[in-house]
């Protein structure tokens, strides 16, 4: 690691309030995206930041990039609770001290946070429902005490997270609910538009219907490709481009085989979202579980790209009905054809939704808001400490 202190940029870090946040993440998953968005953006005439981390992570060279320091541990490698990195954390917070130690998923740093006498928050990115023992009464009563110990305050991102953090046991008074924010992407010209579509294999008529999320059951590929076949059947000509990984991906392909050829496009993980979304017409949510607030959707809102999302946890919040994009109920396929098609006949309308979404992700969910929003909660916790 680098222990500079809040004081060790050159002396122009004092009287800063220092934050360390610990993510368990080796990849670059949603919550390393919120946390790399953050610190884009977060106020540094007030706070100190450092991030600890499982060794060889690739959100490594992104903090770093930022001018954050970085502390590598030799554990907590994408496991939440990994005691073999209790020790190596309470050294680290006892070496830089700070006032808060804010978690991403990493229930081993709140336990160090606690143990070393500091400040604990944490935020919640995903929004699976309780399941086992956290589902039944005695088991919210018991996670609801732990969490008491644990932390001091919860970051929920969006109303579907807010929801199970108060069905597992958290009380509703510790639960600070706020909606991710990301820098916004460029829209692009008409070659560089042509261009991604070329690189994709689609062609500049096509109309391009795009899922940029892991490849899972739950993510809702199958009711995207329920509508597909129901365009197909009505010798209505779309492209779906499927940009991720996932263990749905060789359903998909199966399915994929039985619609009309090159109909799918199986791009993989795609680096740069960007060019992705560059190549789309509309995007698309179909999540049928655990949606909070899709920082794809939010991606896309920036560069103007109308969305058709299911009415799963915070898609709602995000895709408001009619004016930046369509909302269908989850798992249904007709009503997503439909909501295809209805954007597919009217330009017009595409395009007016692609406005109104710049409109509201500027007014709503900008990374600068999304810091100052995460700040106010850190000041209303440390309040009246000394």
């Amino acid at each position: 690691g680098c222990g500079l202190g809040p004081a060790g940029r050159g002396g122009g870090g004092a009287g800063l309030i220092p934050v360390l946040h610990i993510i368990s993440d080796t990849n670059i998953g949603g919550g390393g995206r919120s946390l790399l968005s953050y610190l884009q953006y977060y106020d540094r005439g007030r706070f100190w930041m450092e991030v600890a981390m499982p060794r060889g992570s690739a959100l490594a060279e992104r903090v770093r990039a930022l001018d954050v320091p970085v502390h590598e541990l030799d554990a907590l490698a994408d496991r939440s609770l990994d005691l073999a990195a209790l020790a190596p954390l309470r050294r680290l917070i006892r070496q830089l001290e700070p006032r808060l130690v804010h978690t991403h998923g990493a229930l081993t740093g709140r336990l160090a946070g606690r143990l070393e006498g500091r400040r604990v928050v944490y935020t919640k990115h995903c929004a699976f429902p309780p399941s086992g023992p956290l589902a039944t009464p005695p088991g919210r009563l018991l996670n609801g005490l732990a969490d008491g110990l644990l932390a001091d305050g919860v970051l929920a991102v969006g109303p579907s997270a807010r929801e199970i953090l108060k069905a597992s046991g958290i009380p509703e008074r510790r639960i600070h609910e706020l909606f991710n924010g990301v820098p916004p992407l460029p829209s692009p010209t008409s070659e560089q538009r042509q261009a991604a579509r070329a690189a994709f294999g689609l062609q500049p008529g096509d109309f391009v219907a795009g899922i940029l999320a892991r490849v899972e059951e739950y993510k809702g590929h199958g009711t995207l490709l329920d509508a597909a076949e129901r365009l197909a059947a009505q010798n209505r000509p779309i492209r779906l481009l499927v940009a991720g990984e996932g263990g749905y991906l060789d359903e998909v392909r199966r399915r994929s085989a039985a619609l009309p050829p090159g109909c799918v496009v199986l791009a993989g993980f795609v680096q740069e979202v960007e060019r992705a979304l560059w190549a789309m017409d509309v995007q698309v949510n179909a999540s049928t579980v655990s949606e909070t607030s899709s920082l794809s959707l939010l991606e896309g809102m920036s560069m103007g790209l109308p969305a058709l999302a299911s009415g799963c946890g915070g898609n709602p919040s995000l895709i408001l009905h009619g004016e930046n994009g369509l909302i269908f109920p989850p798992g249904d396929g007709e009503a997503l054809a439909s909501g295809l098609a209805r954007l597919m006949d009217s330009p017009e309308e595409r395009a007016a939704m692609g406005r109104r979404a710049k409109e509201i992700f500027q007014a709503r969910f900008t990374g600068e808001r999304y810091a100052k929003n995460i700040e106010k909660i850190y000041l209303d916790i440390l309040k009246g400490d000394q």
